[in-house]
Order: C-alpha cells, then structure tokens, then sequence
C-alpha cells in the first residue's frame, strides 16, 4: 500500500469570523492545536519519504478565502516544500473538477492519511468521496476542525463525524479513524 498525506483547507483564513465573540477564541485554539499536529505529521511524513498533497480552496469574490487574498493563503506551518503537491478546488470535495485523483494515481497512492478543514464539508466529502474512487483512508481523529454551526458546537461536529466515518466503506476500501500520534509512515 502507498500512502500519500492529504491536507485540506488549512489556509489563514478558514475559520475567521464563524464563530460568536464568546467561542472564537475557543475555536481558533482548536484550530492551533490541528495545525501544530498536522505540520508535525507533514514533517514525519517527507522524512520517511511520503509525499505530502495539499489542497487549496479558491474563494470567490469578497469570501474569506477569495484567491490571492492574505485570507486564501495557506498557512505557514504546512506551506509546500520541494516535491509536495498543491491542488486548487472550488467546492468541498477536493477530487471535483481538480486533478487530485489523478496525480494520486500517477504516483501509485492507494492510501491517504487525511487531516485539514472544515469537518463536515471538506473533510467529509473528501474522505468519502475518495473511498469510493477506490483508495483506503485513514482519517485524523484528532487533525482536522470546523467552527459552531448554529446550535452545534465544533467539538459536536468533529465527534458526530469521527463516530459517523470510522468504517464508512464502498467495496474493499474503508475509512479508519486514528490519532495523529499513533501515524507512523
């Protein structure tokens, strides 16, 4: 199995302003600690040779992520190295209208290790979709997030999708939730 590492949307902007005064700043800690786990697993990962994907949502217009904008840029904990590959998307599944699948494939990749931003949009779609074009997938528990929506807190959200993707399938190929410390490429 050939495992590649797979950011999402871990970008300056991606939870600015979604949260209510009170929960902001819970919410950007949160967002801190994803961050910090996920460079250091980039970081696990170029040494053992992985190559690291890491994608990018091009907002439109006045949205927080509008390309080219401070907001857009991604942040510099996981910034590209030499060898990593960077795929620009325009909706929350990071395989619709970009490229990603196939430079997967070009690569031999049968196995992605998936941490980033939001949960229950980017992550989720993106998680789900690439099970069903085939590739197994662990998911980090722990390494990815999202701000309140609504009545539902972030903590909420990560902990229904954590329950609700920990062995979704399509055929042979399956989502296991693991924690970032227990990743070892």
């Amino acid at each position: 199995m050939s495992s590649a590492l797979l950011l999402i949307d871990l970008q300056n902007a991606i939870l600015t302003g979604l949260g209510t005064p009170e929960r902001q700043p819970v919410i950007d800690a949160a967002l801190e600690g994803v961050v910090a786990r996920l460079a250091e697993l980039k970081h696990k990962a170029r040494a053992a040779g992985i190559p690291s994907f890491i994608v990018q949502h091009d907002g439109q217009g006045t949205h927080r992520l509008a390309k080219r904008g401070e907001g857009w840029q991604l942040r510099r904990e996981i910034a590209p190295e030499a060898g990593d590959v960077v795929v620009h998307k325009t909706s929350c599944d990071s395989f619709f209208e970009t490229d990603l699948e196939a430079r997967l494939r070009a690569k031999g990749i049968t196995h992605l290790v998936i941490g980033g931003c939001m949960t229950q949009f980017c992550v989720d779609t993106t998680a789900r979709r690439a099970v069903s074009l085939g590739f197994d997938v662990t998911l980090l528990s722990d390494g990815h997030t999202t701000a309140d929506m609504g009545k539902l807190t972030f903590e909420a959200i990560i902990a229904h999708h954590n329950m609700l993707l920990d062995g979704f399938d399509a055929g042979p190929h399956e989502i296991k939730l693991i924690p970032t410390a227990q990743i070892a490429f």
